[in-house]
């Protein structure tokens, strides 16, 4: 790891074309300073590999969207009148404020929501 001389961010190594040939330099990922030209046939051992933001993206199944992981717990639905509901809950409001409770009925699938 390296730092910048002028602000002391992260030196960054990027792939500079030089005609016919590519080289590796360090620059600085807030203020673009680039610094001293890097032997990448003697520093590294390897490649520099990018990631595109679609590696990161879960692609969730069929079969991995029929498992009910969420707990289930007993309430009346107010749309089929069924006793049991599987329930979440999200920071819907403020972090200084109490989360909003969410239920899905296990029979008719509505889901609603309680202020906790």
């Amino acid at each position: 790891m390296e730092f910048c001389v002028e602000c002391g961010s992260l030196l960054k190594p990027i792939k500079v074309n030089s005609g016919k040939q590519a080289m590796v330099m360090l620059a600085c990922t807030k203020c673009g300073q680039k610094t001293h030209r890097l032997d990448v046939s003697s520093k590294f051992n390897g490649k520099v590999i990018e990631h595109s933001p679609k590696q990161f993206v879960a692609v969730i199944g069929k079969e991995e969207q029929e498992l009910s992981t969420l707990p289930t717990i007993r309430t009346e639905c107010p749309k089929c009148g069924n006793n049991t509901a599987n329930v979440w809950q999200v920071q819907t409001r403020g972090s200084d404020e109490s989360s909003t409770q969410f239920l899905r009925c296990l029979r008719c699938g509505f889901t609603h929501r309680e202020y906790t």
